[in-house]
Formats: C-alpha cells, sequence, structure tokens
C-alpha cells in the first residue's frame, strides 16, 4: 500500500501581526475596547513607559504596561466574550489574503498549522479557532485568584528566542518546520529553523 502523499507535511508555522494580519491585532483589540476617550485617556497615562522603551527597548514590559492600564480588573470570561466579538468584527479588516491563501495551502496538505505570536493568547484564540489552527502558540495573560487580569503576563513575551523555546516545549528539542512566515527581527529565529522561511512575503490588504 502506497503512503499518502499528502500526509506527514510537518509543522507549519505563521507571525500573527503583521503576518496573517494588516497590523498589531492586541493594540486593535484594546482602541476598540476602551472606546476614543478611554484610549486618549489611557495612552497619555502609558506616556512615561513610552519613553522608557526607547532606552530598554523591551518590548515586553511596555505590552505589559497596556495590560495594566486597560484590562487590570477584567474577569476572564468577559475578556474571552470581547475578544470573540473582536475577532469576528475585525477578522474581514485584519487577515491579510494572500496569507490566508498560504495558509489554506498548506492545511489542504495537512501540514500541522500553528500560530506563534506575541501577542496575549486570549485575544489571538478566537481567530486562531476560525483559522483552524492547530496549536496557537502565544504570550500568556495572568489571571489572579479570581479569575481577573493580573496585569501581567504568566511566562515570557513570546518573541525572538523565545518563539523557538516554545515550539520545542510543544514539539520537541531540535524541532524543525516544514516552513515558517514572519515580519520582524522577532520572527528571525523562528525563521532559521524552517526549510521554507518566508520573510515579509505577504503584502496584500483586505
Amino acid at each position: 500500500m502506497m503512503d499518502d502523499p499528502a500526509e506527514d507535511m510537518g509543522i507549519v508555522a505563521f507571525d500573527f501581526d503583521g503576518t496573517l494580519t494588516t497590523k498589531d491585532s492586541f493594540t486593535t483589540f484594546l482602541k476598540w475596547r476602551a472606546g476614543r476617550a478611554r484610549w486618549a485617556r489611557g495612552m497619555r497615562r502609558l506616556a512615561p513607559a513610552g519613553g522608557a522603551y526607547l532606552f530598554h527597548r523591551n518590548r515586553g514590559r511596555i505590552k505589559a504596561a497596556a495590560v495594566r492600564e486597560f484590562l487590570i480588573g477584567v474577569p476572564r470570561e468577559e475578556l474571552e466574550i470581547q475578544a470573540r466579538a473582536f475577532a469576528e468584527a475585525y477578522a474581514p479588516r485584519l487577515l491579510r489574503p494572500d496569507a490566508l491563501r498560504t495558509w489554506r495551502r498548506w492545511r489542504e496538505r495537512r501540514a500541522k498549522m500553528v500560530i506563534v505570536t506575541a501577542s496575549p493568547d486570549l485575544i489571538v484564540q478566537p481567530f486562531a479557532r476560525g483559522l483552524g489552527a492547530d496549536v496557537l502558540i502565544a504570550t500568556q495573560l495572568a489571571f489572579d485568584s479570581e479569575d481577573r487580569v493580573a496585569g501581567a503576563f504568566l511566562g515570557r513575551n513570546c518573541r525572538g528566542p523565545e518563539k523557538v523555546a516554545r515550539l520545542e516545549a510543544m514539539f520537541g528539542p531540535g524541532v524543525r518546520l516544514r516552513a515558517a512566515y514572519g515580519d520582524t527581527s522577532g520572527d528571525r529565529e523562528m525563521l532559521k529553523i524552517a526549510d521554507e522561511k518566508g520573510y515579509r512575503v505577504f503584502r496584500e490588504s483586505p
């Protein structure tokens, strides 16, 4: 009996923001959720954190500051409901058509489809579910004892070397990707472990 040529196509990893989407989904979600006035107030309060970023260049720190400003104390269930509503409203506006075509081609070939993103897991999860992703690897929000957003992350920001560390934790040491797609310096380590490297290959807007 001959093997099915569509089987065992390996793991294909996509970055999310700027790769599958046209812009940062987490910032867009926070702005959508907050509304214009609350967003403006929050951004003014985040100005010192933005200034500090020019020196430390730690994206995780500025992202955590945004979580504390806009999400601290929000119940998990409420955030999940809002994330689903956001994905339903914004998926047609955010997802790149050419990236979706490539995603679907790999899925039709039965590759294991993985999204690896620095954005918070709860925000990206509805998009991942809609795309039929097999695995979502993302930065994880921390919750307190009452299951409310604690204003921090659980573990490291999923960017740069952390993407490879998380892939190895999921699939084993020395994991090799059939293909990987990304658009920033935070994706380069992931691209290095891929046979097919797609760096900034998607450019279409919805």
